[in-house]
């Protein structure tokens, strides 16, 4: 297994909205299409205005198959642009466990 952490920066102000978009349209899609959501998070400490969604892939060919389903979803274009204004900036990670995670 893999995981994909996705960390978004939110603009300062608009983490709220973002959870909403998320809560109410976004996660739907999501889940349906991205298959293992392992949790979404806001951050308490460190960097503030930031949301992290944990995600889990058998696989990067799974991962890629999944995420271009998600990219190619017309619910998921008709929401990006409710939500791309309220993001600064974006980083993803893959982590990969080790042989005594109990995630493996």
């Amino acid at each position: 297994m893999i995981v994909e952490q996705r960390d978004y920066h939110i603009y300062t102000g608009k983490l709220k909205e973002v959870v909403r978009l998320y809560e109410t349209e976004g996660i739907i899609i999501q889940e349906e299409i991205l298959g293992n959501l392992l949790g979404w998070f806001t951050v308490d400490v460190g960097g503030l205005s930031t949301i992290s969604a944990m995600w889990g892939y058998e696989n990067y060919a799974e991962r890629e198959q999944r995420r271009a389903r998600l990219a190619a979803d017309q619910r998921w274009q008709a929401f990006l642009p409710k939500l791309t204004p309220l993001i600064h900036t974006q980083q993803n990670r893959i982590l990969t466990p080790t042989a005594f995670s109990p995630i493996r």
